[in-house]
């Protein structure tokens, strides 16, 4: 398509990408050279006026890359230009992967959907709801209420737990979560399941999608009944067969270090009080919910088992059936589930088992139903698009520009398709 066939085929080979469908199966849309020639220009405007220090974009169709590139370098401070073997932190697109973990031992039966958690960490029965009562006063006080149903494997995956991420100023359970200081406590998966047994729920359980803890306390349910730790499980059955070898929670070989991509220094924060993780330094905690770091090799590879049905390079990894149930709306109006304010997947998605799951079509567009898709909070997000048999993922690090360069770049990329 850019007259680049040497690239594409060091890509077929960096990546080790097959694809499962034939492009002669369907009248998909094809991508224009001078679109996406436009998203080349957005992401080195983006560079040159030091938004991002650089970026890498892959979007792959029927099995095979038609687009790739990167721009600029991983980090300002040292120079070394962005490459295929840079490695990222991917913070909330790890939990996509320890849902295809999750699900692999439903389909062995080691798990149920409908399981309550307690199976697997007994203190999750004692756990109670936090409700917030004002008193004549106009003070507010926590009482704690009984569990209407458990907490199930299905509420983890789908963010109905009432499990939350803490945040002062977000009503006192998050108050709670903030002090408990989870994110930095560095607990191994058992301790840090034991400890937020002992904090109250945001919600009833199956009533609010309220982003959380919830893949984090599912990585401790995939140790528990799987009998091994949440990397050896994913190496064993997912990382190493696959070929991610560079994916895991940090990273051990201080000889990979300058392959690390950093933000821009103004742009090292999470939040005003988190800094973004040193994953040079060794972790206790394997956060199945946003400790991964890797590469975009390794997560096309990933994609691309998903794009297939479950399936990569002759091997099977998850039935297509499941898949298709992983990207099905788990959350829509027949649930009668609520969404919490700040609802990420946004109005016209749904939310599946470990995805956003795209139910209707935003106004101007003609965007494709059943897209499904995450990102992290480090900028990095993916999308996998079966109507089209398209997948794209973007690397980045910044945590600030995410929201806007993930929007601008999607609709700039379904342009180029003509859509």
């Amino acid at each position: 398509m850019f007259g680049r066939r040497a690239l594409v085929a060091a890509l077929v080979l960096l990546f080790g990408m097959v694809g499962a469908h034939a492009s002669s199966e369907s009248a998909t849309r094809k991508f224009s050279a001078e679109g996406l020639a436009k998203v080349s220009d957005y992401i080195r405007n983006e560079v040159a006026t030091g938004k991002i220090p650089g970026a890498i974009l892959l979007l792959q169709q029927h099995g095979k890359p038609v687009y790739y590139e990167n721009f600029g370098v991983r980090d300002v401070a040292t120079q070394l230009s962005m490459s295929a073997d840079t490695i990222f932190r991917l913070y909330s697109m790890s939990k996509p992967i320890t849902s295809v973990m999750a699900m692999m031992l439903v389909e062995e039966g080691k798990l149920s959907l409908d399981d309550p958690v307690s199976k697997f960490i007994p203190a999750f029965a004692q756990m109670k709801v936090g409700v917030e009562r004002k008193a004549e006063d106009g003070k507010a006080t926590l009482a704690l209420e009984p569990l209407a149903r458990p907490v199930t494997i299905k509420d983890l995956l789908r963010h109905t737990s009432g499990l939350p991420y803490g945040y002062h100023g977000g009503g006192l359970v998050r108050e709670l979560y903030a002090e408990a200081n989870l994110f930095q406590s560095n607990l191994g998966n058992a301790d840090f399941a034991a400890k937020i047994a002992t904090l109250p729920l945001a919600e009833q359980p199956g009533t609010v999608w309220d982003y959380g803890f919830s893949t984090d306390v599912l990585g401790r349910v995939v140790e528990v009944a799987s009998g091994k730790t949440l990397l050896q499980f994913e190496k064993e059955r997912l990382l190493d067969p696959l070929g991610m070898t560079e994916t895991a929670f940090f990273v051990a070989d201080p000889a990979k270090f300058p392959r690390i991509a950093e933000p821009m220094p103004a742009d090292r924060n999470i939040n005003p009080t988190t800094p973004m993780r040193d994953i040079r330094r060794p972790l206790k905690w394997e956060s199945g919910g946003g400790g991964m770091v890797g590469t975009i090799g390794d997560y096309a590879r990933f994609a691309q088992m998903l794009l297939n049905g479950g399936t990569y390079e002759g091997r099977r990894y998850l039935k297509p059936e499941t898949i298709a149930l992983m990207a099905s709306d788990h959350v829509g109006p027949e649930t009668k589930i609520a969404r919490e304010h700040s609802y990420y997947p946004g109005a016209n998605s749904g939310f599946g088992l470990g995805f956003a799951v795209r139910t209707s079509v935003p106004t101007g567009t003609s965007w494709p139903l059943g897209e499904y898709r995450w990102d992290g909070v480090g900028g990095t997000f993916f999308f996998i698009d079966p109507e089209d048999d398209l997948f794209g993922i973007f690397m980045v690090q910044t945590p600030s520009q995410r929201g806007r360069i993930q929007l601008d770049l999607k609709t700039l990329i379904y342009q180029a398709m003509g859509r």
